[in-house]
């Protein structure tokens, strides 16, 4: 076996830096931020000391930071604000309630429908807020039907991923590999080009996920009291012309699908009735419930009750009482030991209007709340009480100063339900303008960020708390690699070594392998780093054996993508592995024939439909 001559220095120091940048990815104690700035100093202060002639000219420390104004990179940044507004505004919770609704007709059928659900979703939208919407949402329905739920969060999660790879802006990994390829001089993929073989391969391992994954993966018992939101009691009052008043109490229960559970109606002063399903609503009662925050919100607005009571005194909502207003969180606030609030009641400590915030509920002791003059705001707080807020995240901000109380991790943004269809249609504007080629990712995704901006479906902070320092870091850090092995004849000398590796092979077995390689190492690096770093080398690949150059750079985006065989390959692995309580075992077992699965399928696919022979 010839090996070829070893490249210049230069070209020697970049290979040496892409193996120490693949080391340092996978070291869990050192930030991938900080690895990935450590990169780029090595990279600028490099070649600013031992300078790199291409063709005559200079290699520049500068030219390593272009990545920061890199279409790819705006598109990524652009795309994750876009996401959040999505999130922020509650759009795709109509999408949960009916896949729960649908799970208690046909458990089987409604898998399938969530795999695939899941899967379109993520096709247009970063997967991390498709899996954490479905997260709960499978929870929940494994405690009311008493299905194994370690049995389908793996297999969703996972179906997000194979969802990711049929766009190019499904995952930021197909922008940087579609944006490194143009820039390398291929013509740029457009939106679908690639669809027709993820979606085949796609279908087929989600008909793996559906039939064998629930039978293969070990029954986990959950401990769901840890992972499941506390439950709260409070008063829903039924208002005047809203949707249940003179409506039985069974109807009130449908329209928020069954899932209400009514301990007992409070009808004027001490005035209690057995909740039989058949009574009549009337305005002003009291249906004392008990359940999750979110849950609580959620009757509110199907009902179009209120949880607020005599403290508002009837006031309708307004600025003064933000019942619906935007910018709203629910918080979870712990009296502590020696707290100035002990022994005292809210109403007389004047909680509402000294602190902005109105309290919804409490719990106590896992006891409902069973008496009108035991609501909420005249209850005697004791240490240890946790109460359920809501207000302003500045005011809830401001709550943290405060010596008498613990603001627990559980603080929840409550969405903008009323931008909901507009943020749908921007995001709908950003994917059809993209896909038509009407104007390019890199402009659609900034201007729907913009827009989701000033039609209030997010705000400025949501915008900004929507970046991911991390994710900006190893784009250009990956970038930058690039250009230097490209700069540098480093990857043509990998490309020649490769082929020469592979011998007399025909291009549909380079091209089987080169997945390979990428899968391997996605599963154990960053896969955006080495999507990047594989790109140019798979169009030197091409070039080196005289073949067109998409195949070969969609061997890498897709190996990029099959990071299903260990929880750290990509970030909604590890939250469904804490959900699921996942062993590192258990991706093993699922996630190796999920990646042989696509591997083979593809391998098969991409000659095909490319004409390689």
């Amino acid at each position: 076996m010839n090996f070829p001559p070893p490249p210049n220095v230069h070209a020697v120091a970049v290979l040496f830096l892409s193996v120490l940048a693949l080391i340092l990815f996978t070291r869990e104690k050192i930030q991938l931020e900080s690895s990935s700035f450590l990169v780029l100093i090595f990279l600028t202060v490099g070649f600013e000391l031992f300078p790199f002639k291409v063709n005559g000219s200079a290699l520049h420390a500068v030219d390593f930071f272009h990545g920061f104004g890199h279409e790819a990179l705006v598109a990524v940044c652009a795309l994750m604000i876009a996401g959040q507004g999505i999130v922020r505004t509650g759009a795709l919770e109509p999408v949960g309630r009916m896949l729960a609704r649908f799970w208690k007709i046909s458990p089987n059928l409604s898998l399938l429908l969530t795999l695939f659900v899941g899967a379109f979703i993520s096709a247009f939208i970063n997967n991390v807020p498709v899996v954490v919407l479905f997260l709960p949402i499978l929870i929940n329905v494994s405690l009311r039907t008493g299905m194994k739920a370690s049995s389908v969060l793996m297999p969703m999660g996972f179906a997000t991923l194979l969802g990711g790879t049929c766009t190019t802006i499904g995952t930021s990994t197909n922008l940087l590999v579609v944006s490194v390829a143009a820039e390398m001089g291929l013509k740029r993929f457009e939106m679908f080009d690639f669809l027709v073989p993820a979606v085949i391969a796609g279908s087929i391992g989600i008909a793996y996920l559906w039939l064998i994954v629930p039978r293969i993966i070990p029954e986990r018992k959950l401990t769901l009291a840890d992972t499941s939101p506390r439950v709260f009691s409070a008063h829903l009052v039924i208002l005047e012309g809203g949707a249940v008043e003179g409506k039985t109490l069974a109807d009130a229960r449908k329209m928020v699908d069954g899932g209400m559970k009514v301990t007992s109606v409070e009808r004027g002063a001490d005035n209690f009735i057995i909740p039989f399903p058949s009574m009549v609503l009337r305005a002003g009662d009291h249906l004392i419930i008990r359940d999750t925050p979110e849950r609580l919100k959620e009757f509110e607005k199907l009902l179009e009750g209120t949880l607020y009571t005599d403290h508002l005194e009837n006031e309708p909502v307004d600025d003064e009482h933000p019942l619906k207003a935007e910018d709203q969180q629910i918080a979870e606030v712990v009296i502590i030991e020696g707290s100035r609030f002990q022994g005292r009641t809210l109403s007389g400590l004047r909680f509402v209007d000294r602190y902005g915030l109105i309290p919804l509920a409490i719990p106590r002791a896992g006891k409902p709340l069973e008496k009108r003059h035991d609501e909420v705001k005249d209850i005697r707080l004791k240490a240890g009480d946790i109460l359920l807020v809501q207000g302003p995240r500045e005011q809830i901000a401001s709550l943290k100063k405060e010596k008498d109380f613990l603001i627990l991790d559980a603080t929840t943004d409550l969405p903008f339900a009323q931008k909901a269809p507009l943020a749908l249609l921007i995001m709908l504007g950003i994917v059809v303008s993209a896909a038509f080629g009407i104007m390019p990712i890199a402009i659609s995704a900034p201007t729907g960020a913009l827009l989701m901006i000033l039609t209030g479906c997010l705000g400025w902070r949501d915008a900004t708390s929507a970046l991911s320092a991390q994710v900006i870091l190893i784009v250009v850090a990956s970038l930058a690699l690039g250009v230097a092995l490209l700069k540098t004849g480093a990857a043509n000398y990998l490309a020649l070594l490769f082929v020469t590796v592979v011998g007399d092979a025909s291009p549909t077995v380079t091209i089987s392998g080169l997945m390979l390689l990428m899968a391997i190492l996605t599963n154990i690096l960053s896969n955006n780093a080495a999507a990047v770093i594989g790109t140019p080398i798979a169009i030197s690949i091409a070039s080196q054996m005289g073949q067109p150059p998409e195949p070969f750079v969609l061997a890498v985006l897709f190996g990029a993508n099959m990071s299903y065989a260990t929880p750290m390959a990509y970030k909604t692995n590890l939250l469904v592995m804490n959900a699921g309580e996942y062993t590192f075992n258990d991706f093993l077992r699922v996630g190796i024939p999920l990646v042989l699965i696509m591997w083979a399928t593809l391998s098969f696919l991409l000659p095909v439909i490319y004409g390689i022979g």
